[in-house]
């Protein structure tokens, strides 16, 4: 006798529709952009030790005592959001469970989602056991970097919908691979800023990988120009393209976003890098991460979509955000 999971005998009984897909979906990429947004406003406010265990908050309670302040509040309140984001992931793997006809990429994708939460919540209980080392906050960084691509792919995936038409170049797709290479490498080198700078997430005795700041603030500037340069010839060869109308709108947007990102990129660094200012170089650097994941998708709309022939029923031609 064939072992039924409890998702494969409940997708036995019942099944969920594609809106419930696409929301859960959206409801996980926003909330993986959220614990971003967490993340950040705990290393500028200092409170990166504010809860001074893992996976507790103290040694005897789970949640954050009175006795910890603000600081063990915005703590806590980040470990909160990961909650919210694995209820969020868990309503996207059933969602993809549900559906018939099974579609085991997306289910795969969506797993891999819930993996990569706990290995981001296992390396914040790493963080905190050793006094937020530099290397180890760039590997948690990194984690949360690894969750919001494979967020967008399944995002795109629960969107997308016969992928077998007209598409760019393999010049353009070319440069939308370099696109999100490069991008990858600028928020690699964002890391080396933020951990060779201030706001170390808590007090100056927090160690800093080392680095000549000023240098490691000079090579990620040069990397966000080249990657500015990449998606601006990616637009001229897009504007004389078949299939390359969807695309060209997406470089547009990547481009507005990137350029407010190096304006407020440059302000921090010569005003001192106050804390609001951090924060939204942060929460930008994490839109332009997806930013250039979809251009990359749309540029290419094969790659994670559904084809035609892989579905058993109607299906739409094209992207429905």
């Amino acid at each position: 006798m064939r072992l039924r999971t409890p998702l494969g005998w409940a997708a036995d009984r019942w099944t969920l529709g594609d809106r419930a897909l696409r929301w859960s979906t959206t409801a996980a990429l926003v909330v993986s952009v959220l614990i971003v947004l967490g993340g950040v406003t705990v290393r500028v406010t200092g409170s990166g030790l504010g809860c001074p265990t893992w996976p507790t908050c103290t040694e005897d309670s789970l949640a954050a005592t009175p006795e910890l302040g603000i600081h063990g509040a915005i703590e806590f309140g980040n470990r909160l959001v990961t909650t919210l984001l694995i209820a969020a992931v868990g309503w996207a793997i059933i969602a993809a469970r549900l559906q018939k006809p099974r579609d085991r990429t997306m289910t795969r994708l969506a797993w891999s989602m819930f993996w990569l939460v706990v290995a981001n919540a296992l390396a914040g209980g790493v963080t905190v056991w050793m006094g937020l080392n530099p290397w180890v906050v760039a590997l948690h960084f990194v984690l949360a970097i690894g969750l919001l691509a494979c967020a967008t792919f399944t995002w795109h995936r629960a969107r997308w919908r016969g992928g077998d038409g007209p598409r760019p170049s393999a010049g353009s797709r070319g440069l939308a691979w370099a696109l999100v290479v490069v991008t990858a490498l600028l928020i690699f080198a964002g890391t080396l800023v933020t951990g060779s700078g201030p706001h170390a997430g808590d007090s100056s005795d927090v160690p800093r990988m080392g680095f000549d700041w000023t240098a490691v603030v000079w090579l990620h500037g040069l990397t966000a120009v080249v990657v500015l340069g990449i998606a601006t010839a990616l637009a001229f060869r897009l504007r004389a393209e078949d299939g390359g109308r969807l695309a060209l709108g997406r470089v547009g947007t990547f481009l507005i976003v990137l350029l407010v990102q190096l304006v407020v990129g440059l302000t921090q660094s010569l005003i001192g890098l106050p804390e609001l200012l951090v924060i939204v170089h942060v929460v930008l650097a994490a839109l332009v991460w997806v930013g250039a994941l979809r251009v990359l998708l749309d540029t290419d709309p094969r790659l994670w979509a559904v084809r035609a022939t892989q579905l058993q029923h109607p299906v739409l031609s094209g992207s429905t955000l």
